[in-house]
């Protein structure tokens, strides 16, 4: 471990020159930050113009971040578009407001208020496959997207979308445009010229449901989802809600495209996991649509969520602000430094993650899970402030995976893929593949 405050170091020179080669090979920042870790550590400065953020990976920093300094942190920046998008959603608060308005949304999002959803699960998929015609080529980026927005809306806010999907789907994709990393984090503040139209239909569509819960509720509906807990509380004004439902549309249904689509893409790139993931549905679930108590025994399944998150996790980095002066892992970070610790930089640490860039859903069998430090693997965060949607998240792509490969061989083709830092971490071009219904 590094001295006491001693400064964070960065890269120059024959590193930085390194981070430049990795950044053009692989169409992203993350190869540079690769190169950065390997060369410089696990704690290092960006010096940028305009942009010197501390980045830090791995489970003493992670944990430092999320458990035991986490109360010298923020996660507000007011000029950042998330915050100026989401305005007082329970993401982008810190203190009393943020625990306030967590308390009355989690009830909804544990396992057993997300368990009665499970039918509405695959039955969302079924909608959006029922279209699905053998021998189409499709891109999944687009296709589970359009499973996650359905999911979402229609389980956590009781909504069907179906009649507004493609009206909004245009504004919902430059929604997450305006909120993906780009020459705002370096200037923030900076105008946003060309997204007010699509912000505002989406906008429009949420104060809608609102009002229409509200009078729902006003004549006796009683319901236990997101929505209708929220509009039951005399707290909430519409605007905190629209809030609230913004923070869930996006955090929500882009995580789990994003998950969706490289994991269709790494069984794609791996067809004996395919088969062996499809051999588990047939054998757990058979040909009948897929049950609660039938997702526990997807033990295959599990481990190849677990390890798409590890490779490449939607929520790829976490930002926080230091108001004060900080010592984290021994290195002096100044008040006002942006603070990023690299999840996808922690999940590919050598040293806690042999042969990390390779694809082994077995290495989060029992056995291997027990070597490895905690905090080491935080696809969900951690701590008190730990995904909101984690439980949710995880019951939703077992339903989803298992009743995609009940009904269809799925097979990757099309050009190679790079990871792309938009909103989440995507799959870019897209993942397409060839499909044929079993």
């Amino acid at each position: 471990m590094a001295d006491e405050k001693c400064p964070l170091p960065h890269a120059d020179g024959q590193v930085g020159l390194q981070a430049l080669q990795a950044l053009w090979q692989k169409r992203s920042p993350l190869g540079a930050l690769e190169v950065m870790q390997s060369e410089v550590g696990r704690a290092f400065q960006l010096n940028l113009p305009g942009f010197r953020p501390a980045v830090l990976a791995g489970p003493v920093t992670n944990r430092h971040l999320l458990v035991t300094g986490r109360d010298q942190l923020l996660w507000r920046t007011e000029a950042d578009p998330v915050t100026r998008l989401l305005r007082h959603g329970v993401l982008v608060e810190d203190g009393a407001s943020h625990d306030y308005l967590r308390a009355q949304m989690d009830p909804v999002l544990q396992k057993p208020q997300v368990a009665p959803h499970v039918p509405q699960m695959w039955q969302y998929t079924d909608a959006i496959t029922r279209h699905w015609r053998d021998g189409d080529t499709l891109d999944m980026l687009d296709e589970m997207r359009r499973v996650a927005l359905l999911i979402l809306i229609g389980t956590l806010f009781q909504v069907d979308f179906r009649p507004d999907l493609e009206r909004l789907w245009q504004p919902i994709l430059k929604m997450l445009r305006y909120i993906a990393p780009g020459l705002w984090v370096v200037w923030p503040g900076m105008p946003r010229p060309g997204y007010q139209r699509s912000l505002q239909a989406v906008d429009d569509y949420l104060y809608q449901i609102i009002r229409d819960r509200r009078t729902d509720v006003a004549q006796g509906y009683v319901g236990e989802d997101l929505l209708t807990r929220l509009v039951q509380n005399p707290d909430m004004s519409d605007d905190l809600i629209r809030d609230q439902l913004l923070t869930m549309l996006i955090a929500g249904h882009d995580t789990s495209t994003a998950l969706f689509a490289w994991m269709l893409y790494l069984l794609g790139r791996h067809p004996a996991a395919m088969a062996q993931v499809r051999a588990e549905v047939d054998a757990v679930v058979g040909r009948q649509p897929p049950t609660l108590a039938q997702l526990g025994d997807l033990a295959y399944l599990d481990l190849v969520i677990k390890e798409t998150l590890r490779l490449y996790p939607p929520i790829h980095v976490g930002n926080r602000r230091a108001p004060v002066d900080l010592t984290v892992a021994g290195y002096h970070i100044p008040a006002g430094t942006r603070i990023m610790y690299s999840i996808y930089l922690s999940h590919r640490d050598a040293e806690y993650w042999p042969d990390p860039a390779a694809f082994q859903p077995e290495r989060f069998a029992h056995a291997e899970r027990g070597q490895r430090p905690a905090f080491a693997y935080v696809p969900f965060g951690g701590g008190p402030r730990n995904c909101i949607g984690a439980a949710y998240a995880q019951i939703e792509a077992k339903v989803v995976f298992a009743r995609l490969l009940q009904q269809f061989d799925l097979t990757l083709t099309g050009p190679p893929v790079h990871a792309y830092m938009g909103a989440t971490l995507e799959p870019r071009p897209g993942v397409f593949m060839h499909i044929r219904r079993r």
